[in-house]
């Protein structure tokens, strides 16, 4: 059953350089979005697009004088400078920085450890929240008012910062801490597409039964995990969300950041929802090439038209047939017929001469559903294995409406 839940738009009163900020006084209150008189969508959308870090002047009264955690990373920036330091030359007093998959930097490989450490410039400790600790202990929770969240995502499923993100939500609901979320355009937002992931398999690339291709933005995902209860214990953390100006599900957004070592550009976050898949098989998705995601190939596919040789580099430091032709494809220039496809994927196993091994453990993971193997290998159409996704899909694009900060067509 889907949980309503309520939205209050405070007024902000910019001549007096203050905004009045809602105290939820019930657990369906748990959400609030600070904006001025017109929602983020409603603006003119003649103004210039600006992230909810960028707006500044919208939450820097909800820090000031408090003690406060940061959970960001390299994408974590208002223009050039990093919302941290940015925060520090504004006396907000920081106290920890919470680091997700691929370290506060955005250096680290993708499932490698992150360490805890002392971030060099401002001398604050970071705490690695991909590793043993996904989630913020009480005891590094105790001594902050506040948590702000500012980490850009790619509107994937299996991309680590939402999880981060839902346990960061967990800890501060547990802990009586508010959580305030400055959002960001999601580069995949204009759809909705894959298979919903069943409880069975839910796990760190897989927390929710959303569909792969989950079309929100952190604040609209944050809002339906408070509006579905979907936090240990049905708990519900108090956020604010600093919502985009002049932004809809329809806006193109290029990200001016690669949000990951291995998304390197708009063409990799596109095809990101389509090849994730392969990371649980036996085909490589360019990991220690110039293009990962953007090029896919193993020793076993059967056409030899293109090659290329994987190689250990920073963000891939012990990739996948390292040293190992891999024949595939090239699709940097490819202009996909639709956002999500497993035309691909298809394709690979069909033309694979080690189909026996084509598939590991991780594919379920991936994939949230165990049907997605069996169908594969059975040889179904792309059009035949959709049609197994409703009415889940449908379902879920329906709960979607309530939980929308942006204007959307779908």
């Amino acid at each position: 059953m889907i949980q309503p839940l309520f939205i209050l738009y405070t007024s902000l009163l910019l001549a007096l350089g203050s905004c009045s900020q809602y105290q939820p006084s019930t657990a369906a209150d748990a959400i609030v979005v600070i904006d001025s008189t017109e929602t983020a969508s409603a603006l003119p959308q003649t103004q210039p697009l600006k992230t909810g870090a960028e707006r500044t002047e919208m939450y820097l009264k909800l820090l000031q004088g408090k003690r406060v955690g940061m959970v960001v990373n390299q994408t974590s920036v208002i223009g050039q400078t990093h919302l941290v330091d940015s925060l520090l030359s504004r006396g907000i007093q920081i106290k920890t920085i919470f680091a997700p998959e691929h370290g506060f930097r955005g250096d680290a490989d993708a499932g490698a450890h992150v360490k805890d450490a002392k971030d060099i410039k401002t001398g604050l400790p970071i705490i690695s929240l991909y590793g043993k600790n996904k989630k913020p202990l009480p005891e590094q929770l105790q001594n902050l008012d506040i948590v702000v969240f500012d980490i850009q995502d790619v509107g994937a499923r299996f991309y680590t910062y939402i999880s981060t993100m839902h346990y960061v939500m967990e800890a501060c609901a547990e802990n009586n801490k508010p959580l305030l979320i400055l959002d960001r355009p999601n580069p995949n937002g204009h759809y909705v597409d894959g298979p919903v992931l069943e409880p069975a398999l839910k796990s760190f690339v897989g927390m929710h039964p959303i569909p792969i291709v989950h079309g929100l933005t952190i604040g609209e995902l944050a809002k339906m995990i408070n509006g579905e209860k979907w936090l240990e214990g049905q708990r519900q953390c108090k956020v604010t969300i600093i919502p985009v100006v002049s932004y809809t599900h329809n806006t193109a957004y290029t990200l001016p950041i690669k949000p990951s070592p291995n998304l390197p550009n708009a063409q990799a976050i596109a095809l990101y929802p389509s090849l994730c898949l392969f990371e649980g098989t036996s085909v490589s998705v360019g990991r220690g090439t110039s293009y990962p995601f953007q090029v896919i190939g193993s020793p076993y596919y059967k056409h030899k038209d293109y090659s290329f040789m994987p190689e250990s580099m920073p963000g891939a430091g012990d990739p996948p047939y390292k040293g190992q032709k891999c024949y595939g494809l090239n699709l940097t220039d490819t202009e996909m017929a639709q956002p999500f496809t497993l035309t691909y994927v298809l394709d690979f196993y069909k033309n694979s001469t080690n189909q026996d091994k084509f598939f590991n453990s991780f594919f379920e993971k991936l994939a949230g559903t165990p049907q997605l193997r069996e169908q594969i290998k059975a040889g179904k159409t792309e059009a035949e294995i959709r049609a197994t996704w409703e009415p889940a899909l449908s379902d879920y694009k329906n709960m979607r409406k309530q939980y929308l900060l942006y204007s959307d067509s779908k």
